[in-house]
């Protein structure tokens, strides 16, 4: 355990190494991709370093729809090898890499049209069971299955009953993208990969001069200190989204390259109670969430605890990579659709949460995002520097495995990936502790419901959080205004995953920025509190840690409120980052 715990003794330890070694591999960035990278390689035995600029999936890594799939839409494109690629990683998070984080989740495609609509679909999705058939057993992904009008409206109340005829039911799986990238990075630091957040590359380091002089490491700003130093490293690896082109700027030469342009997907989060659903009570029922197709994109209305989580939208965006904005459009968007197929209006003032992230898409000859490239790219521009970008998230695996080949392709004896059968942190004995929340909450004094939520955030590790309530206490007792969550975990957040920054907790290593009405202003006090006496902060930093939280959050409220891109991107940009210099 204490090998994958990302402590600040553990970043202080690592940021000393890393002024002195020459590391194999450096990966720049810390989302699903650039963890990915470097559990790929340190598990090859190779020594590895990861630098990124915030906090591990502050980016698109936690900005996602939360669903691990096959890409169901892509079959129309017959991008057939991209889908079986997606379902084959499906089936191994789920079964294997992570199944304390990936949850088989089933989805209704209502059908609206009459006979050729269930043909078309059924035939669609028949195909989608069959290429995923190769990799999952039936326990853990079931087949699909026809409903009639009948069923499909006892299945999902809300729907109106003159729009839907009879819907399919289908299977993919969800998950709770921060936690699970930051599952990578701490399972990668038990490899020994040195990870450090709020470590930004600032330039390359290169070889000599000339347009192919090889890349031998990068310049790094120290964003918790204020230092800098650098790390030098035999092949770079940059897998850094929507930045890629940042990479690109730093080589200052025309090279081969990656076009990479970002698309938003805007998410609402509202109540369970503001969609009618099925009260199911059936041992092991699931409720299911909705499929619906819209004129620009696919709308998903996904169950997310006693949530939904309602989206996306697919619309270019060329502002501020680092906080893209949802503007009143986009939620207007998102509510009007989802609006035509519901008996009763979800409504503005229902709204607990919205987020907005930017996909890393591969340009192609469409300007529409909605059409751009899933598949991802590996390029080389110059010696000793790799590039990766474009892919979706349930394909992190594969990519990341892409690149490190790419980057070590010189380097001999160096063994292929064993990621595929790879478990990350939490997952090693999950059959053994999956079904024991009642004798845990029993065994520990807390409520089952409680016990049942650690078990799904922290798998077979639980026993890291319980012990810290048990120890001390007061740290049993449920979050002000999040009672979802224990104060244990926000010292746990600090002591073994990597936390700096009260966003870091509020927004990644819990989701209270998106699941509560206060969008986490209410907790914020106690939270700062907590984390100040794990990292010994004084009353004025635990202050402006406060301060730039509740400002962060006042301005996206403002940005939702403006019409457009421009003016929501010029509204959240009324909040400075809490890491200076980003």
């Amino acid at each position: 355990m204490s090998r994958t715990m990302l402590s600040p003794a553990r970043r202080r330890a690592d940021r000393a190494a890393l002024q002195d070694e020459v590391v194999d591999v450096l990966v720049i960035g810390g989302g699903v991709t650039g963890a990915g990278a470097a559990l790929d390689a340190a598990s090859r035995g190779l020594s590895v370093a990861l630098v990124e600029a915030r906090d591990f999936a502050s980016g698109t890594s936690s900005r996602s729809s939360k669903l691990i799939h096959g890409g169901l839409r892509y079959l129309e494109q017959f991008a057939f090898p991209l889908v079986r690629e997606a379902l084959a990683e499906r089936s191994r998070l789920v079964q294997t890499i992570a199944p304390h984080l990936v949850t088989p989740l089933p989805f209704l495609l209502p059908l609206t049209a009459p006979v050729w609509q269930r043909a078309y679909y059924g035939a669609g999705i028949a195909l989608y069971d069959v290429l995923g058939a190769a990799f999952t057993s039936d326990r853990e992904i079931p087949r699909h299955r026809h409903l009639s009008r009948k069923a499909t409206l006892q299945a999902f109340p809300g729907l109106r009953g003159d729009v839907v005829r009879g819907s399919i039911r289908y299977w993919d799986a969800q998950v709770d993208d921060a936690r699970h990238t930051l599952a990578v990075v701490r399972t990668a630091a038990g490899y020994g990969a040195r990870v450090l957040s709020s470590a930004r590359v600032t330039g390359l380091i290169r070889d000599g001069e000339g347009d192919q002089a090889p890349v031998v490491g990068a310049h790094v700003a120290d964003l918790a200190d204020g230092t800098s130093f650098s790390i030098r490293a035999r092949s770079v690896i940059a897998a850094t989204g929507v930045w890629s082109d940042d990479i690109g700027a730093m080589l200052g030469v025309s090279a081969p390259s990656l076009k990479v342009r970002a698309s938003k997907g805007v998410h609402l989060v509202v109540p369970r109670s503001a969609i009618d659903a099925s009260e199911l009570t059936a041992a092991g029922a699931q409720q299911s969430g909705l499929i619906l197709r819209t004129p620009t994109s696919v709308l998903f209305v996904i169950p997310w605890g006693d949530r939904w989580i309602v989206g996306t939208t697919d619309t270019p965006w060329r502002l501020d990579r680092d906080h893209p904005a949802a503007c009143s459009t986009d939620i207007s968007y998102i509510l009007e659709q989802v609006n035509a197929v519901l008996v009763r209006p979800v409504t503005p003032d229902q709204i607990l949460g919205v987020y907005a992230g930017l996909r890393p898409l591969l340009a192609g000859e469409s300007d529409e995002t909605s059409r751009l490239s899933r598949e991802h790219a590996v390029v080389t521009p110059v010696p000793g520097l790799v590039l990766v970008a474009g892919g979706k998230y349930t394909t992190y695996r594969v990519m990341a495995e892409d690149a490190v080949d790419a980057a070590v392709a010189g380097l001999p004896g160096v063994p292929a990936s064993r990621t595929a059968h790879l478990p990350l942190v939490g997952a090693h004995q999950w059959d053994v502790v999956r079904d024991s929340a009642p004798q845990l909450a029993a065994g520990w004094n807390l409520p089952e419901e409680t016990v049942e939520r650690l078990l799904r955030r922290h798998g077979d590790r639980i026993g890291d959080v319980l012990e810290l309530a048990r120890t001390h206490p007061a740290l049993a007792r449920p979050l002000t205004g999040a009672p979802g969550y224990l104060a244990a975990e926000v010292v746990h957040a600090v002591m073994a995953e990597g936390a700096l920054h009260l966003d870091d907790v509020l927004t990644r290593r819990t989701r209270v920025s998106i699941e509560c009405a206060h969008r986490g202003v209410d907790s914020a006090p106690e939270v700062a509190a907590l984390m100040a006496e794990a990292l010994g902060w004084d009353e004025e930093r635990t202050a402006r840690e406060v301060e730039h939280y509740t400002a962060r959050v006042a301005a996206e409220r403002e940005s939702q409120r403006m019409p457009d891109d421009r003016t929501a991107d010029a509204a959240r940009l009324g909040a400075p980052d809490v890491r200076a210099g980003v």
